[in-house]
């Protein structure tokens, strides 16, 4: 065996054993909601649990079976059925019912034939090495982050069900942390690396990722820490959700139709403000970060006098040196991703106060740039200067090219570490609040 063929034949058997770790995450989840409750839609804009059930399974049969493996489909109505997701809009709602979809019985049994006709074309190719197979390892890694991508997506789906629909699991261990003084570091001027090149061709990225180019960011000063809950609540003691004045028109209008008086994974009883984790409420966690959306984390930063980070500004204040030169790949440096470093990669279910994690701050002296929840950015999601998208999957950037989406970076509990890495973009509507999503703040 040549050493490309050696190379690709390594990678293929990591991908393999991923995949099924991935899998097994994937069941486990699953495993979560009591059967009674997997025709229930949590959130209005997306689709019903069950749907989620056979996506992910038809997400990697519509992928791999033909173009990677030259596999017949064994069943076309559910490999269109379970192809395509929701993206949350405003307006029209889905009005679909529960009988209109398959039994679960029916589902698992199509998941099943999935994974073992994927598994043994795989294990083929495992002992047939090709050295022109790339496209296809780069194929199976786009399998394995599409549904890395969906435990996240299912996790706020998950957090909207009633608890009593769950299957409790034991609860997690309060962190006490002394509350981070709030303060602001100062960035001075210095270049930041944006996205991945595609010349070495070695490490996976997504069509939105590339190609690599550097930008040049004026000095600026950002927090230290994340808005937290008791920040937020401050906001909110000061009529900021009745301030129409820090809300743009849109923003307006969402909050007026949709009735949002709080952020959404906030709820209160009496005197008392709760706070909505997986498996019940707790007392509002004052030391958390906030999770908002857009619109609110850019109403709060209107009411400081502040504003969001541009995703440049994120960049030079997570991965940036002093000298302005130097980069790092992760914010704390070359090291891969660990417990150590921050609350990623399906640690917990909740984030943990902010600052409670030293040994992930920056060069520059930011916590929790990475992990413990996204952070949003100003930056409209768009593509990058020789932006060309995946011919196996020409839609995944480039159906939200339309301006009405914002880069969100860093990475939140339920973000699986291959996903840390600095390219990676996340992207959302302004209007959604229900993911795992906060912010801070900075000024010139």
């Amino acid at each position: 065996m040549n050493a490309i063929a050696t190379r690709f034949h390594s990678r293929r058997q990591d991908l393999s054993v991923r995949l099924v770790q991935t899998r097994r995450r994937t069941d486990e989840l699953f495993a979560i909601v009591r059967p009674e409750a997997l025709y229930e839609r949590p959130i209005p804009q997306r689709h019903r649990l069950i749907f989620y059930l056979g996506h992910v399974e038809a997400f990697d049969w519509n992928l791999l079976s033909g173009r990677a493996f030259g596999l017949p489909s064994f069943d076309p109505t559910f490999d269109k059925l379970f192809a395509f997701g929701i993206d949350p809009v405003d307006g029209g709602l889905p009005t679909d019912t529960e009988s209109d979809w398959p039994k679960r019985a029916a589902i698992e049994q199509y998941n099943a034939k999935v994974r073992e006709r994927l598994d043994a074309a795989l294990g083929d190719a495992l002992r047939r090495p090709n050295q022109s197979e790339s496209e296809v390892c780069t194929m199976v890694e786009t399998a394995i982050e599409h549904r890395l991508m969906h435990l996240e997506t299912l996790g706020y789906l998950l957090h909207r069900l009633a608890p009593e629909k769950k299957v409790s699991r034991a609860a997690e261990k309060t962190v006490d942390w002394p509350p981070g003084k709030p303060r602001l570091i100062e960035i001075p001027a210095g270049k930041a690396t944006l996205g991945l090149s595609r010349v070495s061709g070695e490490e996976f990225g997504w069509d939105n990722e590339f190609e690599a180019h550097e930008v040049e960011v004026p000095p600026f000063a950002i927090q230290k820490f994340n808005v937290t809950n008791r920040d937020f609540l401050e906001f909110m003691e000061a009529g900021g959700y009745q301030n129409d004045a820090l809300w743009s028109s849109e923003a307006q209008e969402w909050k007026e139709r949709e009735g949002i008086a709080q952020p959404g994974f906030w709820r209160r009883t009496g005197n008392l403000w709760m706070y909505r984790t997986m498996f019940g409420d707790i007392r509002l966690p004052l030391d958390w970060p906030v999770y908002v959306s857009h619109a609110e984390a850019s109403a709060y930063a209107n009411w400081l006098g502040r504003r969001l980070p541009s995703e440049a500004e994120f960049h030079r204040a997570t991965y940036g040196t002093p000298d302005g030169t130097a980069e790092r790949c992760y914010p704390w440096g070359n090291e891969n991703p660990s417990s150590e470093h921050g609350n990623f990669d399906f640690q917990r279910w909740e984030p943990l106060p902010v600052g409670s994690k030293p040994n992930g701050a920056s060069a520059l002296g930011v916590h929790d740039m990475v992990g413990n929840g996204w952070e949003w950015t100003r930056t409209r999601f768009a593509p990058f200067d020789g932006f060309a998208p995946k011919e196996f999957y020409s839609g995944y950037s480039a159906d939200f090219f339309d301006g009405k989406h914002f880069v969100m970076k860093g990475g939140s509990p339920r973000t699986a570490a291959c996903m840390l890495r600095r390219s990676f973009r996340n992207w959302f509507q302004p209007h959604y609040p229900h993911v795992y999503a906060t912010f801070r703040c900075v000024e010139s």
